[in-house]
Parts: structure tokens; sequence; C-alpha cells
């Protein structure tokens, strides 16, 4: 199927804009690679004996004569997060299955792994942004050492996965495989799960039934089934060939599980440098593959979250988007799931209907994703339209075709017959900024909003005033302050139940503001990530309580219609944040806070790649001069003369 024209002229554009950067990043990595040998054969006697001195005698014995891979495991295993809790057993899982392949495997280090479930509308909350940056800087550390020539990333959840992959991407000339956990088998509906959060907003059910409630739907080890962030990483992961086929959804603690496990490890070991088959992931993240991630996305309603992670980890590699990017590829790219909270299944569901394999079987038959991509398996992401089954004796992986036909047409469809023909993911923009509004579970009638601004500082006091019974009434919510640079940027999931019970109640509403809804976002019209925030001088800072707002997923408006002159003669709000700098270890991030650009650039503290002996700014400039020499092709012929 030829490329559709939307995907091949935005494909261009990414490649002839980010070019001086991509450029100075595949020199970056070049001459980071010790070509056709282990990265440990640089190291001194003294550092060598420093990284095997505590190993078994064989694994030992394999390190020092410096002729066969090591592998990292960088894990962000905790016991709290129920979808990282299974990452407990994998470590040695991963060393027995890569000495079965001759190499060695040594844990190098972890990661933090916060859970947004837990700090939701807490304090903790606003260091979950920044802990995206703290993760790479995590990976990186245990990178260092230099000891290893590929690595296994165990992790799932939120800002995890992008942390995990902008840290690999930082080491680009190791091949990098991630391992996932899998999700937890279904309990209760997310549909019932959200009928109660609003029951309890409205004080018909009391703190007993909401927590035997949310008890019923987070109930075991594994992922959340809604399609939040956590399983947007996991889709997202697969298309961009970063996972081995279909491994994003097979449950924790199952036997497929854990040959998947063994699989991935080997894999990792395989394709290092000391092979035929060298694939480093900085090599495999190049603008192609960035595209399919924003497409899949698109095609299954993914988190708005990513449209934060996906700048940052295309920063990582040299590649610049935006959300212009975004936009125009959604309004071609047809929605072929409904999975809550874009429908009622599940990821369980829509595993069983026919998973990944079947989206990117689709999705390359209508020209809107690239093939000629290079994933973990080589050449081809048409590889990857596959999915896992027990090998003989229940031992091994066997790969099948993906299902022809959905299993469920109310949850999968294929591209020819979508639930939607765009991806339901809108850029609004106007005298407010840039923002973004995921609108694939917004109803047509509720797309447009133009009601009296409502002011407010914090989600606490919206919901003080919900409670108190002032939002009854026709409103934009206003909620201000809510940035990177102003407090973290925290999701503000606490406003939901309170909004759809408005919405639900007759009143036109909708929310703007510059913080993150994440993959949670439902219903309700909600332009988040507005951009630039006020305290990157922002325009957000002007709204007034009782101006009139527009809010328009259709035109891509957002707009205050306050006459120009009485605009323009306003000074910016001002709140006092020193509240949210103090406290659950809000100080320490303070650097983040102070550099960090804004959301559209990927709210992230890290530059882009510039040529060695240039001088470039930490955000707002990209690198300037001729390209470095540098190209993605042909590197896993390349080998040291």
């Amino acid at each position: 199927m030829a490329l559709h024209p939307v995907l091949e002229t935005v494909t261009n554009r990414i490649i002839q804009r980010s070019k001086p950067s991509r450029g100075a990043y595949l020199a970056h990595l070049e001459a980071a690679r010790v070509k056709g040998g282990p990265q440990r054969g640089t190291l001194a006697c003294t550092n060598l004996a420093h990284g095997f001195a505590a190993f078994p005698a064989n694994d030992k014995l394999v390190l020092k004569e410096i002729k066969k891979p090591s592998v990292a495991i960088i894990s962000a295993y905790n016991d709290m997060l129920s979808a990282h809790q299974p990452f407990e057993r994998y470590p040695e899982i991963i060393k027995q299955a890569v000495r079965e392949v001759g190499a060695v495997a040594q844990f190098a280090g972890g990661t933090p792994a916060m859970c947004d479930g837990v700090t939701q509308g807490q304090p903790g909350m606003e260091l979950s942004l920044f802990s995206r940056d703290a993760i790479a800087m995590s990976a990186a550390i245990a990178l260092s050492h230099n000891m290893f020539d590929s690595a296994v990333y165990l992790g799932v959840c939120d800002k995890i996965v992008p942390g995990l992959l902008i840290g690999a991407l930082h080491f680009g000339h190791l091949p990098a495989v991630f391992v996932p956990a899998g999700p937890m088998t279904t309990g209760l509906s997310n549909s019932e799960k959200a009928k109660i959060r609003q029951l309890y907003a409205q004080g018909k059910v009391g703190r007993a039934e909401l927590l035997e409630g949310e008890s019923q739907s987070y109930h075991g080890a594994g992922t959340c089934t809604f399609y939040g962030t956590a399983n947007s990483n996991q889709m997202l992961m697969e298309v961009m060939g970063l996972h081995l086929p279909g491994a994003a959804f097979i449950t924790p603690n199952t036997p497929l599980r854990d040959e998947l496990t063994k699989a991935a490890a080997q894999r990792a070991a395989v394709i290092s440098d000391q092979g035929n088959e060298y694939i480093p992931v900085g090599h495999v993240v190049d603008e192609k593959a960035i595209v399919n991630a924003i497409v899949a996305l698109l095609a299954t309603g993914g988190s708005t979250n990513h449209t934060l992670h996906l700048p940052a980890i295309a920063k990582a590699a040299g590649i610049v988007i935006d959300w212009n990017d975004f936009d125009e590829l959604s309004k071609v790219v047809p929605l072929l799931c409904r999975i809550y909270p874009n429908g009622e299944a599940d990821v369980n569901h829509f595993h069983a209907a026919g998973s990944t394999g079947f989206v990117i079987r689709e999705l390359l038959a209508a020209g809107l994703l690239h093939d000629d991509v290079t994933t973990i398996l080589g050449k081809g992401l048409s590889k990857h339209c596959a999915e896992p089954f027990l090998g003989e004796g229940d031992k091994g992986v066997v790969f099948k075709p993906s299902p022809a036909e959905s299993g469920d047409e109310k949850v999968l469809r294929k591209h020819d017959n979508p639930f939607s023909p765009d991806g339901g993911m809108v850029l609004v923009q106007g005298n407010l900024g840039r923002a973004v509004m995921k609108v694939s579970a917004v109803k047509p009638h509720h797309r447009t909003v133009e009601a009296p601004a409502l002011v407010f500082n914090s989600q606490e006091d919206f919901m003080d005033a919900y409670k108190t019974g002032q939002l009854d009434r026709d409103f934009v919510a206003v909620l201000r302050f809510q940035g990177p640079r102003a407090n973290g940027m925290p999701e503000l999931h606490a406003l939901t139940p309170a909004l759809a019970n408005l919405q639900d109640a007759g009143r036109k509403v909708a929310l703007v503001t510059d913080g993150r809804m994440s993959g949670a976002s439902g219903k309700v019209p909600a332009a988040i990530h507005v951009s630039p925030e006020i305290l990157a001088g922002g325009p957000l800072g002007l709204v007034r309580d009782g101006d009139i707002i527009k809010v328009c997923a259709e035109t891509g408006t957002l707009e205050a219609l306050v006459d120009s002159a009485v605009w323009h003669a306003r000074s910016m709000a001002h709140a006092d944040m020193s509240i949210n700098q103090i406290g659950m270890g809000r100080e320490l991030f303070s650097m983040f806070r102070n550099s960090v650009c804004e959301a559209e650039k990927g709210a992230t503290t890290f530059p882009l790649p510039s040529p060695i002996g240039t001088t470039v700014g930490l955000h707002d400039k990209e690198p300037v001069g001729n390209t470095v020499p540098g190209s993605d092709e042909d590197f896993s012929t390349k080998k040291a003369t």
C-alpha cells in the first residue's frame, strides 16, 4: 500500500526540521560505539575487576575474556506499583536466559517508579512529570560504567517507560529491548468504577463504598486495565519495534509471560555489536518510528500525556516534533479502537479481540505506518503483525499471524470500517495559547463550549466551589498555575467526576488548563497543556472571571472573547507558589521547575543534541550550521577495521 500523502508530508517535514540535531545525535552515537567488540574492552583492568568481582565464576570468566556480550538489566521494580511488582522475578529469568546464548546479564541499576494512582490529588503528584527525567538520569547512571553491550528495560507505567527510553537513547549505540509485565486480570468494569466515583462526588455513596469499588477494580498484580498512559506506553513500544510482537498485554505470572521475557533477554544479547545483527536503539528510534508512534496513539485513542512524552523522546534522539504534527495526522488517522475511557472494553478485551498486531497490520494496509523501519527483529514493521503462543511442551515462544478479523467489532475494527474517520486528538489555539484536546470520548454536541470563565488557582479551589453548589451553571473552568514551571504539572483527575456530573445535569462546561488530565480524560471537553504557561509569559494569566471563553474542537479555537484593548491593558496574574515548593520532596525538584521547557517541546529539562563545538540554548534554539555527518543507513554492517 502506498503511503498516505499526509503521513509522507509530515514525515518529510520532521526529517528536514531535525537534520542538524539528528545528524549531531548520530555522530555522538557512532563516537560512543566500540566497533565489533565488547564495550568493557575499553576499561582498565582495575575497572573491569570491580565490574565482575561479585559474579559467579562462570559468568566472571565470560566477562574476563572480553569476547561475549554483557546485557544490562535496568529495572523500575517496586512492589507498591501493581504493574511493576511482577518484575521482582525477572532478573533471574533474564540472567539464565542470557547464559543459554553464551552471554552474561548483570543487574545494572534500578530507577524510581512512582504511581500516579497513589499520588493523584496529593502533593507527591507534583513530582510525577519530573520523575520521567529523573528516571532517564538513573538509567544513564546505570549504563555509565560502560560494562554493557545491550540492555533490557523493565518498566510499564506513565512517566517510567518514557524516562527509560530517554535514558536508553542517550546510550543510543547500545541495543535496547523493552520488557513489559502485562495487565492485571479484569475486575470491576471501568464504567462501573466511574459511576461509583460520580456518585461519591455527588455525596450519594460514602467512602466505604468508594474504596470497595476501587479495590474491586485495582485488585491484583499488573497494569490498570483502562487505556491510560501506562497501556498507551505498551502500545507505542510495540509500534516502535522495541517489544517482541504481542508482548504488551499478556498477563503477569503466566508461562507465556515468562517465556516472552526469556526470548526478549536473548534477543538483546543477539543484537549486540558482537553478532551479525547489530541493532542499536538510536537507529530503531528514527523519524519514521516517531511518526509511527504518533499514528498508533491516535488510532487507538491513547493518552494525551504522549503529546508531552513523544516530543521529549524524539528530542533525545535528535528529532523535533510539535503539536501541528499530531493535529495533521489526527485528521487522517481513523480511530480503530474503543477501549475505556473511549469505550466500555478494557485492555484484556482488546487483546482478546486482536491486540496490537491487528492494529499494526490495519494501519500498514491503510498506508498510515512506515513499514521500512528497523525494529529489534530487523528490517520491517510488518514482522510485528503477529501474536505469541507457547511452543511445544509449553516451552519457548512461537509467533503466529495476527487474526485477519476482529474478534469483537465493538472494540476493534479494520481501517475501512473505523469508529471515527479521525484520531480524535485536536490542536486548539488562539489568544490563550496552544493546547491539545482529546475528543474521541466527547460527544459531538459537547465539542464546542462558549461560556463565562470561572478562574481557579488550584484543583482544591475548584472542588470547594463544586461542593458548595457554586458551579451549577454554564462555565469554562480556567485552572491556571498548573504548568511544569509552576508546580510540576500534576494530573487533575479529581475534577473529572465533578465536571461529568455537571455535564450530565445539562450544563455546558469545559476545562482550560496548563495542567494535565492524562489518559483518563473522558467525556468532558478539556483544553489541556496550555502552552506557554503563565510563568513562561503565557496569556492564560490575563483571563478574569466572567470573560467569555470559546473552546471549539471543530474549528481548533481557544479564545477569550475580550476586546483587544482591554485584553492588552491587563496585567499578568500572580499566585503564591511557595506552598508548592516545600514538602513531600518538592524542594529537591526546584532545578527541574527552573529549567523545564514548555509543554509542546516535551516539558523536559534536557536539550537537543548539538554538534560538538557549537553552543546552543538549552531549549529554545535548534543547532545551527552544517549537518554533522551521520547516517541511519547500513549501520549493522559497519565494523572496526
